[in-house]
C-alpha cells in the first residue's frame, strides 16, 4: 500500500476510512473503473440468529413447548401467519417473499461466515478474519463505487467485527463503516467529518497548498508514484467536500414524520440512512441488528426487538415503493441460523441450523409468497429446501453480477465469488 506522510494526512484534514487513510484506500482502486448500475441491495443481518417461531414461521397448533408464548396473526397472504410481534410486516406481506426452508449444518456462530461470504469457514485459526472475501467486498470489486461521486460501494451500518473482509480482492474493497447512532441529535459520520477548526473553505486552501508542493515533488519522482497518490488524494478530497456524498449521509434532511415511521431508534434510522445511500447509487449496504442470540428470556427480549424490527423494515419497504425504487432495490433480512424447536429451561431457544426463515422484498423477483415449509413442530424442512448460498445467488443476480466470476487468491488459485450457487426458482 502506498505510504502517506503525516504532513499529507494533516493537509487533507485527516480523511480516514475504517481506520485507514482514505486516499490510501482509494489509491488501490486504480485498475478498477466504476460501473454505474441502477440496482442495489440492503442486507439486514439479524446477528445471533433470529427465531423462526417468533418471526415468520409460528406454529400455533404445536404443543406449548414448541409454540412458545406468542400467537400467530393473519397476513395479507391467505393461509399464512406471522408472529403477532410483526403486524406491520404481516400487512405488507404482499410485497414480501418469505423463505421458510433455509438450512445448513453449522450450529456455531461461525455460521455467520456463510451469510457474509457464501462459504463455510474452513480456517478456524482466525475466527474473526474469516477465509473468504465478503459479499459486499465482491460487489465493490465488480461494480465499483456508485456513480462518479466517490461514494463508497460497500457501506456497513454499523461496522462488523467478523467476516466482512475483502481478503485477496484488495483492501480498497473494505466496507465504509458508519458507527454513530443516526437517531442521535448530534449524529455525524466520523469518517467524513472535518475537525472543528477546519472548514471546507480552509480545506480547499490547504489542498491548493498541497498541490503546489506536490508539483515540485513530482519533478523528482522517477517512478510516477507521486502522480498516482495525488490522483487518489484528490478522490478522497472530493468525497469529503463533494455535495452528493455529504448529502447522502445527512439524515437530518428527512421529514421528521418519515423518520418517526421508521422508528426513533438506531436500527430504524440506519434503515432510513440505507435508503438514502442506495438512492445515491451505493450498490451494497448492510444494516446490522445484533443480539438475536436469545438463549434465555426470549419473550422479554423479543417484545422489544420484534416491534422495532417490524416497524423499521415495514417502513423501509413502503418507502421504497412510494419512491418507485422497489424494482431496483432488493431488501434481504436473515441471520446465521434459526432457533431450536423446543423452548429450553431458561425460556429461550438455542442455535439451530436445521431451519431458518428469511425475508426478501423487491428486485425483479416474484413477491407475495411464502416459499418452502417446515413440519408441524418446526423441526425439519418439509418442502422446497434451500441453503444460504441460494439466497446469495439471488443477491448477485439482482446486482447483475455473475457469481461464477473467479479472482486469484493469495496463492494464485482462482476462487469463485460463490462456489455453491443455484437460484430460488420460485422467485424467478
Amino acid at each position: 500500500m502506498p505510504r502517506v506522510t503525516r504532513r499529507t494526512l494533516l493537509a487533507s484534514g485527516s480523511l480516514t476510512l475504517g481506520g485507514a487513510v482514505l486516499s490510501n484506500v482509494l489509491s488501490l482502486r486504480a485498475a478498477e473503473p466504476a460501473r454505474s448500475r441502477s440496482t442495489s441491495v440492503i442486507f439486514v443481518t439479524m446477528g445471533g440468529g433470529a427465531s423462526q417461531f417468533e418471526t415468520f414461521d409460528p406454529k400455533p397448533d404445536a404443543p406449548s413447548e414448541y409454540r412458545g408464548e406468542f400467537d400467530g396473526i393473519s397476513t395479507a397472504l391467505p393461509g399464512f401467519q406471522f408472529c403477532e410481534l410483526l403486524p406491520e410486516l404481516a400487512k405488507a406481506s404482499g410485497r414480501l417473499a418469505i423463505v421458510r426452508s433455509v438450512h445448513h449444518e453449522q450450529a456455531s456462530h461461525i455460521a455467520e461466515h456463510i451469510v457474509e461470504t457464501g462459504y463455510d469457514l474452513t480456517n478456524f485459526s482466525s475466527t474473526r478474519e474469516g477465509d473468504m472475501p465478503s459479499i459486499g467486498s465482491a460487489v465493490s470489486r465488480v461494480r465499483g463505487a456508485g456513480g462518479s461521486s466517490g461514494i463508497p460501494a460497500y457501506v456497513s451500518l454499523p461496522r462488523h467485527h467478523a467476516y466482512s473482509n475483502p481478503h485477496w480482492l484488495g483492501a480498497q474493497h473494505h466496507f465504509f463503516a458508519v458507527d454513530g447512532d443516526p437517531n442521535a441529535a448530534a449524529f455525524a459520520v466520523d469518517n467524513l467529518a472535518l475537525s472543528n477548526l477546519l472548514t471546507v473553505d480552509r480545506l480547499r486552501d490547504r489542498r491548493a497548498l498541497q498541490t503546489a508542493f506536490g508539483a515540485r515533488s513530482t519533478l523528482e519522482d522517477r517512478h510516477g508514484a507521486a502522480g498516482v497518490i495525488d490522483a487518489f488524494s484528490q478522490q478522497a478530497f472530493d468525497l469529503i467536500t463533494g455535495e452528493k456524498a455529504r448529502r447522502a449521509f445527512r439524515i437530518g434532511d428527512e421529514d421528521p414524520r418519515l423518520r418517526d415511521r421508521y422508528g426513533r431508534n438506531a436500527f430504524g434510522q440506519r434503515l432510513l440512512l440505507a435508503r438514502r445511500l442506495v438512492e445515491a447509487e451505493v450498490p451494497y449496504v448492510t444494516v446490522r441488528l445484533f443480539d438475536w442470540d436469545d438463549h434465555s428470556e426470549l419473550p422479554k427480549l423479543m417484545r422489544v426487538r420484534g416491534p422495532m424490527f417490524d416497524t423499521g423494515v415495514a417502513a423501509l419497504i413502503d418507502d421504497l415503493h412510494q419512491r418507485g425504487m422497489q424494482r431496483n432495490v432488493l431488501v434481504v433480512a436473515m441471520g446465521e441460523f434459526g432457533r431450536t424447536p423446543r423452548i429450553n429451561p431458561n425460556r429461550g431457544r438455542d442455535h439451530y441450523p436445521g431451519v431458518n426463515s428469511i425475508l426478501l422484498s423487491g428486485g425483479r423477483y416474484q413477491m407475495g409468497q411464502v416459499i418452502g415449509a417446515t413440519d408441524r413442530h418446526g423441526i425439519a424442512v418439509s418442502h422446497a429446501p434451500y441453503r444460504p448460498q441460494n439466497v446469495i445467488t439471488m443477491v448477485y443476480q439482482h446486482l447483475g453480477i455473475d457469481a461464477g466470476l473467479a479472482f486469484k487468491d493469495y496463492s494464485g488459485r482462482p476462487r469463485y465469488l460463490l462456489e455453491e450457487r443455484g437460484v430460488i426458482k420460485e422467485l424467478i
